[in-house]
């Protein structure tokens, strides 16, 4: 029985491109797939047609020779015959590798263990104010992996006993094929690592690393501020088979102060005056975050409320060599009892100025009519 004329069974011209090729066997093929017509043996001879067709006008020097020969050519010869569902299932992954899964490209092989970077992690911690005004050390535990002290990261109680898996051939994945799909996944045997430890450390268990609690001695500069983080290198879990170790992310909580508060760079507070205080001015010194004291001049007629700024007696800032300022807010105290002889002075002095406002000296409050005092 004579063979169809290949380009006829590809349906394309003797002039075709190998671009057209492919396309039309790749219509073809998904049209005459034994997965799409079950039981159809005319399907499964049209599938191995086009198979047969493409395997011969695909290769350059195949194609030379039946465009000269035909089906007789040298190399042409018994091909039908020798051809099995493997061979086609072959060419059919080459050209729907990348829409199937089958075509990805193979994982290398591994000759023995590759060293990988250890993880990274994250820790929180707390912070009081006056330690992000001056910077400090702190002392933490950290629960990560560390590189075993027994084999010193190599798995094994000798390198003779790292062998490469036979399973996968060190790949570290073994291929499943059904139908026109493909499938990969690890190495039951190996783990997917491509190798086999036949004699693991005893500490590690080849695992190369330990978990443990770990000490470490941090520094936090001065001027930190809150929900900052800090990259500690290599403070991470250890790598494997001697890889690097990942970082450490310190994530700074600073806790409220309950006389101070920051303010971007500045810091804020406030402190109590007479009145007396307010209206003659007055000279008086303060106590700052870290104890320091400040020298802080209250203007005569100063109004309470309005802030004083002390330049560069704020937090320092962590780029730069600057500082912010120490802003410090005024507020009276009003006694709830007083003598006879100053409650008397006092009325005498409400007298003296009396209780009308100065509208020109208004902040843009609401004005009052005063009634009666009543004390």
């Amino acid at each position: 029985m004579s063979k169809a004329d290949y380009y006829k069974v590809l349906g394309v011209p003797k002039t075709a491109t190998q671009d057209e090729i492919k396309s039309a066997y790749r219509k073809l093929a998904l049209k005459y797939h034994p997965d799409r017509n079950p039981d159809n043996k005319e399907a499964e001879e049209k599938f191995k047609e086009a198979a047969e067709a493409y395997e011969v006008l695909s290769n350059t020097e195949k194609r030379k020779q039946y465009d000269q020969f035909g089906h007789e050519g040298p190399s042409m010869g018994g091909f039908g015959a020798n051809m099995n569902m493997d061979d086609i299932f072959s060419n059919f992954e080459d050209i729907f590798g990348n829409i199937f899964g089958a075509g990805q490209k193979k994982k290398s092989k591994k000759s023995g263990p590759t060293p990988k970077r250890g993880q990274d992690l994250a820790k929180e911690l707390n912070i009081s104010l006056e330690e992000s005004f001056l910077g400090t050390t702190k002392d933490i535990k950290v629960y990560r992996y560390v590189s075993c002290d027994v084999c010193h990261g190599k798995g094994s109680q000798e390198p003779s006993s790292i062998e490469v898996c036979k399973e996968c051939t060190g790949t570290g994945q073994v291929g499943y094929r059904h139908g026109i799909f493909m499938y990969t996944q690890a190495c039951p045997v190996c783990n997917g690592e491509g190798f086999i430890i036949k004699n693991p450390c005893t500490k590690c268990k080849g695992q190369t690393r330990i978990q443990q609690y770990d000490s470490l001695k941090i520094s936090i500069p001065k001027g930190i501020f809150d929900k900052a983080e800090l990259r500690i290198p290599e403070k991470g879990d250890a790598g494997t088979f001697n890889g690097p170790a990942g970082d450490l992310y310190l994530r700074v909580h600073v806790m409220p102060h309950p006389t101070f508060k920051r303010v971007e760079d500045d810091i804020h507070c406030s402190i109590l005056l007479t009145y007396p205080q307010f209206v003659f001015g007055s000279q008086v010194e303060i106590e700052n975050i870290d104890g320091t004291k400040e020298s802080l001049k209250v203007p005569k007629g100063w109004q309470i409320g309005d802030p004083i700024r002390i330049k560069g007696q704020g937090f320092q800032k962590i780029r730069g060599k600057t500082k912010g300022d120490l802003v410090v807010t005024p507020k009276c105290d009003i006694p709830k009892k007083l003598s006879a002889s100053a409650e008397k002075a006092l009325k005498e002095y409400s007298d003296a100025i009396g209780t009308q406002i100065n509208e020109n000296e208004s902040d843009g409050s609401i004005k009052s009519f005063f009634k009666k005092f009543l004390g």
